[in-house]
């Protein structure tokens, strides 16, 4: 011990905070990279998951993706509250071994609705992970630095999001269940670093209790949304309305409940903080837009093109591979241009990938599928950590927990809303042509949200 405390001392104050915030890096940069592979993951091995479940319809399966964004998207901001006020630290930790737990029971499902159970468990850890590690990133980070921490932070989750299609594929040869087994030995690791090496964070004990009923407001709210698109095809007009008017009248009373609750799940007060209303609605298009591009790229090499799940998934890799270059070399581009202008030069680069798949998948993949890859990747690239980066760095230090869970809240939405109205326009017929106008018309509105981010002062890098 003393020659640890020893070693310890002869660290000069900027090499001890050099190493913490590696170490808070690796650590959280564990969890996120889990959490979002297995996004990736899951959508490559849809196909077979319908295969093994006999008789499951495509609105069913997409209710595997659907029901972890949903509680995903509803339990961000109470988790990140939660973060705030007990620690980052406790919620992180928490989070990694609830969605490890989970993904094991994932594995173990025996049918359709047993997976979809245990991945709303699933989500719900993620959902205490995910603002609790940039909460822990930020809180880590020197102020100079934040910005960086952020793309930092994104890259991790472009390359997640690179690997996730290969790994899918490759588990996916073996057994689909092994696409959540993964998470096991990850999720322990992550867990025994973190007890010992994350730094305890300031807690805000005197802080109400979160609005429970608020979230299960805006949980109803979205599947009731999301239920109303996917059947769009399949219920008549006026039980689709009539899903439409229950998710707007549940989304307004929880919208009335925050603005009047002492400890909301969405505090409102955030959205008058320059910046974070523009990239928060620019971050729920964006991620409508991208949610129906991956899983319509799926869905063409699977059943368009009749690939396996590995080919589907090195089909895929280029794509993402363009991300954590970009999230993290962007970060001059943004000093200079400004996020908005960045960002909807994302946007304008991801529509004009979709418009090469419409105007050229049918020639082939190098002709068709793969230009229009890298061209939304360089747009995910530009775009989303610009946003991320842009909404949370303009927080106070006190609700850096809180404000990244509405960012990632928002686009957990527009993931549910994608993945939906995807399903909803591709209908019976497979109508990708639709489906990718549809998804570069939302583009195109993301770019336009972009416009009106305004600058806010801060230094960043």
């Amino acid at each position: 011990m003393g020659s640890s405390g020893t070693r310890a001392a002869e660290q000069t104050p900027g090499q001890g905070a050099a190493a913490r915030f590696g170490a808070v890096f690796a650590i959280v940069a564990a969890g996120v990279a889990m959490s979002n592979l297995d996004v990736f993951i899951v959508n490559v091995a849809l196909p077979q998951i319908g295969g093994h479940f006999a008789g499951a319809s495509l609105a069913s399966l997409s209710w595997i993706l659907n029901a972890y964004a949903v509680i995903f998207a509803a339990l961000l901001v109470p988790a990140g509250g939660l973060a705030d006020r007990a620690g980052a630290k406790r919620a992180y930790l928490l989070g990694i071994a609830v969605f490890t737990l989970a993904s094991v029971g994932c594995a173990l499902a025996p049918g359709v609705w047993w997976l979809v159970g245990a991945r709303v468990v699933q989500a719900a850890g993620g959902a205490m992970l995910i603002p609790s590690s940039l909460g822990l990133l930020l809180a880590a980070a020197p102020p100079e630095r934040r910005v960086s921490a952020v793309r930092g932070w994104t890259a991790i989750s472009g390359l997640a999001a690179a690997l996730g299609p290969v790994a899918g594929g490759l588990l996916t040869q073996l057994d689909w269940r092994w696409i959540f087994l993964v998470n096991a030995p990850a999720g322990a690791a992550a867990l025994i670093a973190g007890r010992r090496l994350l730094p305890g964070t300031a807690a805000r004990r005197r802080a109400g209790r979160p609005d429970l009923f608020g979230a299960a407001l805006l949980t109803a709210g979205i599947a009731v949304l999301a239920l109303g698109v996917v059947k769009t095809e399949s219920w008549s007009g006026i039980e689709v309305t009539g899903a439409l008017l229950a998710a707007a009248v549940l989304v307004a009373w929880f919208l009335l409940r925050s603005a009047r609750h002492p400890s909301p799940v969405l505090p409102l007060g955030l959205f008058r903080v320059p910046a974070f209303s523009p990239a928060s609605l620019a971050n729920v298009l964006f991620a409508v837009a991208f949610a129906a591009m991956l899983l319509s790229c799926v869905l063409w090499c699977q059943d368009v093109w009749e690939w396996s799940a590995l080919r589907t998934g090195l089909a895929i890799t280029p794509g993402p591979l363009m991300v954590p270059a970009l999230a993290v070399g962007g970060a001059p581009l943004a000093r200079r241009a400004g996020a908005g202008p960045l960002a909807a030069a994302g946007c304008a680069v991801f529509a004009a990938g979709i418009g090469w798949w419409a105007w050229r998948m049918a020639d082939g993949y190098a002709a068709g599928m793969l230009p229009g890859m890298l061209l939304t990747g360089v747009g995910v690239g530009l775009t989303l950590p610009t946003l991320i980066g842009a909404a949370v760095t303009a927080l106070p230090p006190a609700n850096f927990s809180t404000g990244s869970a509405v960012v990632t809240m928002a686009r957990q939405v527009g993931t549910v809303i994608g993945v939906a109205a995807l399903i909803a326009v591709l209908g019976r017929d497979g109508d990708y042509d639709a489906a990718w106008l549809m998804t570069a018309a939302v583009t195109a509105a993301a770019g336009v949200a972009c416009l009106f981010i305004r600058r806010t002062g801060r230094r960043s890098g």
